[in-house]
């Protein structure tokens, strides 16, 4: 297991038509999503929830994928109709990070969602942790109520991401990143 600090200044996201199999085992996804659950979570609302698509129910969710997008663009080819229905196939593992936030007495919806997104980055994190790659996207259908409504989601729940886990074909290439210059900034003490 790498060192933390060491995996957290490194890590990267990987598309997931670099990654390949085989897909983290029942035991191994328990744990990303034991840690995934461990997130700050004020009032404890759990106001997230996770929808794993592993095996053929990665296929039968492209469909649905794929359905749509046909209906949304009667002019698609069929090569556009089959490259939507594998968008949740290209990875051994896809996992949905679900917002459930919701009005709430005490609880602002944002800090929610917020807690939504924490728990979608500690899922990446956890999964890095544990070896597999990751790449943590929404695309189109994401925000496709259809869509949405035909994965099952509520009609108040949204996606926060769609965290998908795979092992690398090839060692990943670093990106640049943000001059700490750029994106900090101190307050002043007086």
């Amino acid at each position: 297991m790498p060192d933390a600090l060491e995996l957290l200044k490194t890590r990267r996201s990987v598309k997931p038509i670099e990654m390949t199999g085989p897909a983290p085992s029942a035991a191994e996804i328990d744990t990303m999503l034991t840690i995934a659950a461990r997130v700050p979570d004020h009032g404890k609302l759990a106001p997230w929830r996770f929808v794993v698509f592993e095996g053929a129910a990665r296929e039968r969710a492209g469909d649905i994928i794929a359905s749509r997008f046909a209906e949304l663009h009667p002019e698609a080819t069929g090569d556009q109709v089959t490259f939507e229905r594998n968008r949740l196939a290209r990875a051994p593992l896809v996992i949905a990070v679900v917002s459930r936030a919701a009005p709430h007495a005490k609880i602002p919806e944002w800090e929610q969602q917020m807690s939504a997104g924490a728990a979608a980055t500690a899922l990446v994190v956890a999964a890095n942790a544990m070896g597999f790659v990751t790449s943590w996207l929404t695309e189109w259908y994401a925000y496709d109520r259809p869509v949405l409504d035909r994965l099952g989601l509520a009609p108040h729940e949204r996606i926060a991401g769609f965290v998908h886990i795979g092992r690398p074909r090839k060692a990943p290439d670093d990106r640049d990143r943000p001059a700490l210059a750029d994106v900090v900034t101190h307050f002043p003490a007086n």
